[in-house]
């Protein structure tokens, strides 16, 4: 089912009453005081917490890049949902969903197309975003225990917010739990939006994924963010020796312990870049660097040099009885303004990074150009331009 993500900036969502509250108990420190004691159990809660979204969340439950008990499963599945980011699979469904359609007009939180804040917060609270797509998440709704933890959204954390409070009082809930949720939220939200906005793209991924150094440090390795779009089933997302990678350092620690096993390595060709990009990002890539092109402005080009020729008056003819027909015959001229083969390579190279598949992407992207300019040309006919 098709669902519309569009921001609706004309409405103020419900939904997101009790995440502004959130926010707005945080000043509530100006009169419980601030400690140094619940300044550490908040340092403590959301570096724990962050790696429960990292290392739980992202790289299991999403990608399943490596394999742990069903005990450990729901375990780490509650410590994730007591960051107050909804449930474990609500969360699975919307990433997946989000890496089918990255950066494109189905992506649900693309900064790109929807905008920083939207893309980095307002696409959480949008009404079509509230019932994912479950049928991508079927190796984890046969479990009913995640089923059900998945239903009580919002229980774990506030069960650690109570525990909090009756250990330490208003001034450990306050600065302890809301300081470090809050932080830990927004934290988590620059992987949607800032990591798709600032940092460097060392693989051609089709999308705008990009490595960020600093953005690794504060979530514990989802900052090399190419990396992770460039071969989503690793559980190292830092690629390098120097990568910092917080989480799964955690998580070879675990292995060791064999409370996880099976952790994913990337293969050496897909760390060097020099596998060829699949289908799909090959198709899109292709494309913008097609639609980098005026498609309008080479048509007049070709309408202006053909203007004495009897070629368009014949297409024009055919337009009126198959549009397929003078596609085709228009695709299979050499149509004259076209970029060359060498000009979009040039073009390419200033707008993508080395890649294997470069040739590949200018073919496509001669083919795509040639076909729009024939589909234009193909459309003046058919109006009787000619």
């Amino acid at each position: 089912m098709h669902h519309e993500h569009r921001p609706h900036q004309d409405i103020v969502y419900p939904s997101a009453i009790p995440f502004v509250l959130t926010h707005l108990v945080c000043f509530a420190a100006i009169w419980t005081g601030v400690s140094l004691q619940a300044l550490g159990v908040a340092v403590v809660l959301y570096f724990v917490r962050m790696w429960a979204i990292t290392a739980g969340y992202h790289r299991y439950f999403s990608h399943r890049s490596y394999k742990t008990s069903r005990v450990m499963q729901f375990l780490i599945a509650f410590l994730g949902q007591t960051s107050a980011q909804r449930g474990v699979i609500w969360w699975a469904a919307v990433h997946r969903h989000h890496h089918l359609h990255s950066d494109t007009e189905h992506d649900v939180h693309s900064p790109g197309l929807h905008g920083f804040w939207y893309s980095h917060v307002g696409w959480i609270f949008n009404p079509s975003n509230s019932e994912p797509d479950y049928g991508t998440v079927k190796d984890l709704t046969r479990y009913p225990e995640l089923v059900w933890l998945d239903k009580q959204v919002y229980a774990p954390a506030i069960l650690l917010g109570f525990g909090i409070w009756a250990w330490g009082g208003w001034p450990m809930l306050v600065v302890g739990f809301f300081w470090s949720t809050v932080v830990l939220f927004h934290c988590t939200f620059f992987i949607n939006s800032l990591a798709h906005v600032s940092g460097s793209q060392r693989y051609l991924t089709g999308d705008d994924s990009r490595n960020n150094f600093w953005l690794a440090l504060i979530t514990l390795g989802e900052g090399w963010h190419n990396n992770h779009h460039h071969y989503q089933s690793s559980t190292r997302q830092g690629f390098r020796w120097w990568e910092v990678d917080i989480s799964y350092y955690v998580l070879k620690a675990m292995s060791l312990c064999r409370l996880v096993w099976d952790l994913r390595a990337p293969p050496e060709a897909i760390v060097r870049g020099d596998k060829p990009v699949g289908r799909k990002v090959l198709e899109k890539v292709a494309g913008e660097l097609a639609g980098s092109f005026s498609i309008e402005g080479i048509s007049a080009s070709v309408r202006e040099a053909w203007t004495e020729s009897h070629a368009l008056e014949d297409l024009a003819l055919r337009a009126r009885r198959a549009r397929g027909q003078v596609e085709a015959r228009l695709a299979e001229l050499s149509l004259p303004h076209l970029p060359t083969i060498p000009e979009l390579r040039e073009k390419a190279e200033e707008m993508f990074q080395e890649s294997p598949s470069i040739d590949a992407i200018v073919q496509r992207a001669h083919e795509l150009l040639a076909a729009a300019v024939a589909a234009h040309l193909c459309d003046a006919a058919l109006a009787g331009a000619y």
